[in-house]
């Protein structure tokens, strides 16, 4: 039943059960920007997708001869990005007429492709880590085409001389940042449209090497996994803009919550917020069991709920973008579907429907099942029929998700990324596929 006649005016909470199950055999699932969509990364080297209403695998993505390492939508799901130890990074568009579908574009990479993501704003700019430890920033447009490696300034720190390994890149929301952490527990900032760095950031404490970022859908705080079997989150500072001598914001980062299990003292795989970023869940790298971990962010980030999700390890989970549903996939391959029930209200469906908790006798109106005039009816029926019906005009669907912020012509950063723009444009539609056989 569809959760916002359920209770219109609920807010989100977390889920708790189980709903489906999809046996995909993949080793992550990552919803789409519209929710209605799900991709699955597997070993074998295909991507496949999948759909929520039907529960089955509607493409399937054949084109790495390795395991596929992470997978990204465009913000109106029209592309998807597949990375793999094959050196690749492939872009795919499901708009396409044939299936499968082929490449849209291939980028090449010098070394197995540990994690890519297109740009909020535009995907024909990618962001790749590869398992060397080297970020680039590669753009696809023909007016700005280039690989740019993001390379931390060596100002005579480190040993030797020599940087430390970048072990995670994210885009932020809104795409004016890149933000990559370091095996050394440091989080650099880049600005996106000049390459330069603009900050670096130390945690306060210590970290260890850090493992994954997530931000939440406003841009202003960002929770990180390192080795040390904790996740922080910060609020993001406002970062300048780049300084034409190179200079960059130094600051230490004291995070505002530090979750962690004080009890097994288990590691974490993953971690996601849920899309009002009032709740944050984590996936616990338990051998043995299939745990996540649910903390209220709005109420201090209190711990609220463990949800169990039986004998098969998790191995990565990911947050609905717009309910309370949770992807979480096992290592055996399996992917959990997570939900939160709502009794039915029926009151919901019509205003003058009256619930009631127990049985009571009904009084029959006078007039309640009387039988109407056929003449009466007819005329009705006739009337209908006579009125027009527009079929031409497209109401466009409210659940694709509209960008956060809009370019006012003002910002360098968005303007620049908006330029030469993608082919991504809301409304766009998946090419129904009908075998023979089906017609």
């Amino acid at each position: 039943m569809n959760e916002f006649l359920i209770s219109p005016f609920s807010a989100i909470t977390h889920p708790t059960t189980v709903q489906t199950s999809l046996y995909a055999y993949g080793s992550f699932a990552k919803f789409d920007p519209s929710g209605r969509y799900i991709g699955v990364g597997r070993f074998d080297g295909v991507a496949s997708i999948w759909d929520l209403e039907t529960r089955a695998a509607i493409r399937f993505l054949d084109g790495h001869v390795k395991t596929v390492t992470s997978l990204d939508w465009s913000r109106n799901s029209r592309y998807v990005l597949t990375s793999s130890k094959d050196w690749n990074v492939i872009v795919w568009d499901l708009a396409a007429l044939w299936d499968p579908p082929q490449r849209y574009a291939t980028i090449r990479c010098d070394a197995p492709v540990s994690s890519a993501s297109f740009h909020p704003r535009n995907s024909q700019i990618v962001l790749a880590l590869l398992s060397t430890g080297e970020v680039y920033l590669i753009d696809l447009r023909k007016t700005y085409r280039s690989r740019v490696e993001l390379v931390e300034p060596d100002d005579g720190d480190e040993e030797g001389g020599r940087r430390s390994a970048m072990t995670v890149a994210r885009f932020d929301p809104s795409g004016k940042h890149v933000f990559i952490g370091t095996h050394s527990g440091s989080i650099l900032v880049f600005s996106t449209r000049t390459k330069a760095m603009v900050a670096r950031h130390r945690i306060a404490g210590g970290a260890g090497s850090l493992k994954g970022f997530d931000f939440a859908k406003s841009g202003r705080r960002l929770v990180t996994n390192s080795s040390d079997r904790t996740l922080r989150q910060f609020i993001v500072p406002q970062y300048p803009h780049p300084d034409p001598d190179g200079s960059f914001l130094e600051t230490e980062l004291e995070p505002t919550h530090r979750f962690s299990d004080p009890i097994n003292k288990t590691a974490w795989h993953t971690m996601s917020y849920s899309p009002d970023g009032e709740w944050l869940a984590g996936g616990a790298a338990d051998p043995a069991t299939h745990k996540i971990y649910i903390w209220d962010i709005s109420n201090d980030g209190q711990f609220a709920s463990t949800l169990d999700g039986g004998r098969e390890p998790l191995a990565y989970l990911h947050w609905h973008p717009s309910k309370s549903s949770i992807a979480s996939t096992t290592k055996q391959g399996n992917v959990l579907i997570w939900h939160s029930p709502n009794p039915e209200r029926w009151g919901a469906f019509a205003g003058g429907f009256e619930e009631v908790d127990e049985n009571v006798e009904y009084e029959e109106k006078e007039d309640e099942f009387d039988i109407e005039d056929e003449e009466e009816t007819l005329k009705r029926k006739m009337k209908a029929e006579e009125e027009e019906v527009d079929i031409d005009t497209v109401i466009e669907e409210t659940s694709r998700p509209q960008n956060l912020i809009v370019s006012n012509g003002d910002d360098e950063d968005l303007a620049w990324a908006d330029e030469d723009p993608d082919e991504d444009a809301a409304g766009w539609t998946m090419k129904i596929i009908m075998d023979d056989e089906e017609m």
